[in-house]
């Protein structure tokens, strides 16, 4: 029997899953106390975090015995994963477990930016019948979607893209077969500058590394085509801020949805006061009841398989 050391929220039957094979410090707040989480590790052999626990090298030094770290979803930025390395730690993220509800996120606020039902209802609410203006918007069938980076939720996002109707091209450094078989159709593989200008709607599905921070940057913003839409469920690093307020001002771009910012939680977000047909969620794009049973079953299984082979 192991013990495993789990510092934010997972599920409750992940959780019995664990307390049947090992011994479960549970505790869903260390995340915000190092030395908790420095006293909690001394006995763990597995650590269990989400995204606000940061896997640092001196909790790992400290961390003797640990053999494992499940991730409770699939950015790996609050890792220091050569520290895990140098120690032999493995790392496990819940790969794919949350990618339906990203996808239904991404497509879902690219229906409510095209057709602005944001202004709508607040137009609507103060007593306006803005029929008009807004019978004025467009459909997403027939559009062109531009994914960048077509990993496990990239293709989700494509498959759901193609079963609305929609044509759907990829960017991705990694892969270079210039196309992409998946359920419902072939996604064409295109350049970087090739997608954003061919795209209504552009979806980002990169990891956040040196070679993408600042990514969609003024000059990229402004290879979209006028009017786009830029949808951001990856990582806030990846999009330049300032620069996505000013093309959404400019009427450059048609509309932005973010689940991500650069720094996290958001507290200072008025650089987008007053910027149109903008939505903005708090990291929530791949978290909802379906997917928190997802990844907490996936990463539950597999650090009890993990476990059951190394000790």
């Amino acid at each position: 029997m192991s013990t495993i050391f789990i510092s934010e929220f997972i599920t409750s039957q992940a959780l019995e899953t664990l307390k049947a094979r090992h011994t479960v410090i549970y505790q869903p707040d260390a995340y915000q106390d190092p030395k908790q989480m420095t006293d909690s590790l001394i006995a763990a052999q597995a650590w269990i975090v989400r995204n606000l626990t940061k896997v640092s090298k001196e909790l790992v030094e400290g961390a003797k015995q640990l053999k494992v770290v499940g991730r409770l979803g699939v950015g790996l930025e609050n890792i220091d994963l050569n520290a895990c390395a140098e120690r032999g730690i493995r790392v496990i993220p819940a790969t794919g477990a949350n990618a339906e509800s990203v996808a239904e996120y991404v497509l879902g606020t690219a229906m409510a930016l095209m057709r602005s039902y944001r202004e709508a209802s607040t137009e609507t609410l103060a007593g306006k019948w803005p029929r008009p203006t807004y019978s004025k918007c467009h459909e997403i069938s027939g559009k062109t979607i531009g994914i960048i980076g077509f990993g496990s939720i990239g293709r989700v996002v494509a498959e759901k893209a193609l079963a609305l109707g929609l044509r759907c091209i990829a960017y991705d450094p990694i892969i270079k077969e210039s196309s992409i078989t998946i359920k419902g159709g072939d996604v064409a593989m295109r350049t970087l500058t090739e997608v954003l200008a061919s795209s209504h709607i552009v979806s980002l599905h990169l990891p956040l590394l040196p070679e993408t921070k600042g990514l969609l940057n003024q000059a990229l913003l402004d290879q979209m085509q006028e009017g786009a839409y830029l949808i951001n469920t990856a990582r806030g690093g990846i999009v330049d801020e300032l620069a996505l307020a000013q093309s959404l001002k400019s009427g450059k771009l048609g509309g932005a949805a973010l689940d991500v910012f650069a720094v996290e939680p958001a507290k200072d977000l008025s650089h987008f006061v007053g910027v149109p047909n903008l939505i903005l969620t708090p990291h929530v794009a791949g978290v909802t009841e379906e997917s928190n049973d997802r990844v907490s079953n996936m990463i539950a299984r597999e650090v009890n398989l993990f476990l059951e082979k190394n000790t």
